[in-house]
């Protein structure tokens, strides 16, 4: 995974070098002290993702990373917390708060690595990974009863537990595999195989009943073929 790192700070950028120096899958091409050097960089070279300083004298990484046309994966690298609820607006891997350990970094390398294999894999995944407040969280296909839209949230069900993803519906159920998912109502999209009876205007999840509207009735026909 090739990345870059940007910071004013020489002392940061060191210490970047020598944690990168230890995680395998990363290969840090080169480090920025001057962020219009490396947006320079990045017009001629891919990136797959960057180590970007928030506060930065000329330009602030958020407004940096907003100019970019491709983005690449970014986790966002500052001594100030306040703008972590920015940073994950704009989808960043994660938000290291300096100073942060070894350990801490190579933490957020994986979890990069595995989101970066996820949008390059040309196999068909078992998982996806889901924003939730400042984590990305990894939740598998098996494990999903249904999802639920609730105002600017979708509220993905499991069998265990419920993970809540600021996201819009179809946003949320985009991600989904459509032959294995199977929307029943505005509001519901239900796994296939999860699915132990229907009726005329709910399904039946184990105890779950899920309502069925008029309008998407007809994909129950669909679920029929698939049994």
């Amino acid at each position: 995974m090739k990345a870059i790192a940007i910071d004013d700070e020489p002392i940061a950028l060191d210490i970047i070098r020598s944690h990168a120096s230890k995680v395998p899958f990363l290969d840090l091409k080169a480090t920025f002290t001057d962020a219009f050097k490396a947006l320079d960089y990045l017009q001629k070279e891919p990136v797959d993702l960057i180590f970007l300083d928030i506060k930065m004298p000329d330009i602030s990484g958020i407004d940096f990373f907003n100019s970019l046309t491709k983005k690449p994966l970014v986790v966002f690298t500052t001594a100030y917390s306040e703008h972590a609820v920015t940073s994950f607006e704009l989808d960043a891997v994660d938000y290291l708060l300096k100073p942060f350990s070894l350990a801490r970094f190579i933490k957020g390398c994986n979890k990069a690595f595995e989101l970066y294999n996820f949008r390059n894999t040309g196999e068909e995944s078992d998982h996806i990974f889901l924003k939730t407040g400042f984590e990305q969280v990894k939740v598998l296909f098996e494990e999903i009863l249904y999802i639920e839209a609730s105002g600017n949230y979708v509220t993905f069900v499991l069998k265990d537990k419920n993970v809540l993803s600021r996201s819009t519906f179809n946003e949320a159920a985009a991600l989904l595999p459509p032959q294995k998912f199977i929307r029943v109502h505005r509001s519901y999209m239900i796994a296939a195989s999860k699915v132990d009876k229907v009726e005329r205007h709910q399904v039946t999840l184990g105890e779950i009943k899920i309502p069925v509207s008029e309008i998407y009735s007809q994909n129950l026909s669909a679920l029929w073929n698939r049994n």
